[in-house]
């Protein structure tokens, strides 16, 4: 009989790095499936594209490392189940995960990549959003004819003092309630709000500001 075992297999280099799955032991990390994640995201060219559309207000000639790969650093980490920055003081030596980034080198610090985080603005947000509004515009062979969207609040479970979290009653703990638009099975909107407030509330203004956009 064929012996049809494949022992090892090869993700696309990473510069000077070879990336080879096998199942010989070595370095071990446990997030493995960022390289997956990486050839999806090279595939469709999220990142690159979302990096593009933010500005980077910092002095560039002190800078190591690029908005790109604070991105995909930070995004990667989260689809990895890692919410909180401080994971990232291991997660920067992660082989894994310095490769899904296209880096060879230690990755940003936590500091670092809560200060970039916090140059955010609500033009920041809307940026992002018109890359994700266009990307799903752009998955229409013909205009539909109909668009229905979906609003759903929903809570988001938080375990320290962040600002803008408060006890809901509802939930019965402490979170923030983001309002998330989907049209189909595509996310449209992820807006993050104060678990204080009505949950219908903004809905009807980024309704607005999606049907201007459709237009």
């Amino acid at each position: 009989m064929t012996k049809c075992t494949q022992e090892s297999f090869n993700f696309p280099d990473v510069r000077k790095r070879t990336v080879e799955v096998n199942f010989q032991g070595g370095d071990i990390t446990s997030d493995g499936g960022v390289m997956l994640l990486r050839q999806v995201d090279k595939c469709i060219g999220l990142s690159k594209t979302v990096a593009q559309a933010l500005e980077d207000i910092r002095r560039q000639a002190s800078c190591k490392h690029d908005s790109l790969a604070l991105l995909r650093q930070r995004v990667y980490a989260l689809a990895c189940g890692y919410e909180d920055l401080n994971d990232h003081q291991q997660l920067r030596h992660d082989l894994a995960i310095q490769s899904a980034v296209e880096r060879e080198e230690v990755l940003a610090s936590s500091s670092t990549l809560c200060r970039w985080e916090n140059q955010a603005s609500r033009q920041t947000a809307w940026h992002i959003h018109q890359v994700i509004i266009d990307r799903f515009m752009a998955s229409f062979e013909q205009p539909p004819k109909e668009l229905i969207p979906d609003f759903d609040p929903t809570d988001d479970a938080v375990h320290g003092k962040q600002e803008g979290r408060f006890f809901h009653g509802y939930y019965d703990h402490y979170c923030f309630l983001p309002l998330y638009v989907f049209c189909q099975d595509q996310l449209l909107v992820s807006y993050l709000r104060p678990s204080n407030i009505d949950g219908a509330k903004h809905a009807w203004a980024i309704l607005s500001l999606l049907v201007k956009r459709f237009r």
